[in-house]
Order: C-alpha cells, then structure tokens, then sequence
C-alpha cells in the first residue's frame, strides 16, 4: 500500500473541515482515508501554530530574529566601511599615478 503525502494545504482543509462541525470527524477521515488520530495530530499542530502567531509580545522566536538582525546589521556596517575605506585607497593610488 503506497502512503499518501499530504499538502500542508490540503491538511489545513482537512482540519478546517472538522472543525467546522458540519460533519463528524469519522466521517471527514473516512472521506479523505486517514485515521483519526492523523487527524487530531494534524488539529493539535494547526492549533498550536495559530496560538503561537496570536501571542503577544512576540516570544523567543522573534527575539532570536531580532538578535539576528542586529548582528546582520553590524556586518553589513562593517562592509560598507571597508568598501568605502578601499574605495579612497583606490582614488589615491589613482590620483597619484
């Protein structure tokens, strides 16, 4: 028997369907032929991601983003003047000839 992979599209159909609660969970996983308990795997993951993007203040994840672009910016500040640095170097090697 070949196993299926799902989109995370069609996941999120899947989930959004039963918890509409127009049908039963039984049903919507006989439809699709998965077992319940993908299908409450799937539900507990998709809830869990929604709670975490409705967090306030962010949590470690965003600080962990923040922290890398800062350091980001220091490099790219760096460079500049190392660019800039090389650049007038250049102009007075230049100049000179």
């Amino acid at each position: 028997m070949k196993l299926r992979k799902w989109s995370s599209e069609e996941k999120m159909a899947i989930v959004l369907e039963g918890l509409r609660g127009q049908k039963s969970v039984a049903e919507i996983c006989r439809e699709h032929q998965i077992s319940q308990a993908l299908y409450y795997r799937w539900r507990d993951r998709f809830l869990e991601a929604g709670q975490k993007g409705l967090s306030n203040g962010g949590g470690e994840d965003e600080k962990a983003l923040q922290a890398q672009i800062e350091k980001l910016e220091k490099i790219i500040g760096r460079q500049t003047i190392a660019i800039e640095a090389l650049k007038k170097t250049q102009e007075l090697i230049s100049g000179k000839q």
